[in-house]
């Protein structure tokens, strides 16, 4: 006659194991939320009047601004097209997609500027700095500002881009800004032109 098998009862589980569950249950549903999140890259704020788009989307969208600065000051429109998409990287660079500095313009009002690290030419090398650069409302704002600059030049020389008013064409305007020490790059001038005629931004200034 077979044995009957005792039944052994169920321990009931202690405090500990139970919050051990717990815990583990709650530690998976936390992972199975960040999986539907997804990533928690940093959002770039929206760029209020002019959007931020590459090519002719950007040259476009700031052009009005650029012509409207020629009519009023005289500022070749190719040319301040032409340094927009030079120095912000067709505005994709933080200065210009965060700040709206569209120029690398840089001021000394601590309530509206950012520090910012940048390269510049020192000496015959490039050299990697800290400046306060000034922040914007918008695209236009800045170039607004990029046309002042020309007209009232700078605190120790109020004429010193006469010459780029003064400019009959792009390439003489070109020359003017690079000779008036307006960026540290030797080839300033020729990558400005360049870029020019390469987007036919000449037509920008009939």
């Amino acid at each position: 006659m077979a044995r009957k098998r005792k039944r052994t009862r169920k321990q009931p589980q202690s405090a500990s194991a139970k919050a051990v569950k717990i815990l583990f249950f709650l530690l998976i549903s936390f992972m199975a939320s960040l999986s539907l999140i997804g990533d928690f890259s940093p959002i770039i704020p929206d760029i209020p009047e002019y959007g931020n788009n590459q090519g002719t989307d950007f040259i476009g969208n700031i052009a009005p601004a650029a012509q409207q600065m020629q009519a009023t000051y005289g500022v070749h429109a190719s040319i301040s097209i032409a340094q927009a998409i030079l120095e912000s990287d067709w505005g994709e660079s933080e200065l210009s997609a965060v700040y709206n500095n569209l120029y690398g313009m840089k001021g000394d009002d601590p309530g509206n500027t950012v520090l910012l690290t940048t390269n510049e030419y020192y000496n015959g090398q490039w050299v990697t700095i800290q400046a306060n650069f000034r922040v914007y409302g918008n695209w236009a704002e800045s170039v607004h500002d990029h046309a002042l600059l020309f007209v009232n030049g700078t605190t120790w020389d109020p004429n010193q881009y006469a010459p780029v008013l003064q400019a009959t064409t792009y390439q003489e305007a070109a020359q003017a800004l690079q000779d008036c020490g307006y960026a540290t790059d030797p080839d300033y001038a020729a990558k400005l032109i360049a870029v020019i005629e390469q987007n036919a931004l000449y037509e920008y200034d009939n």
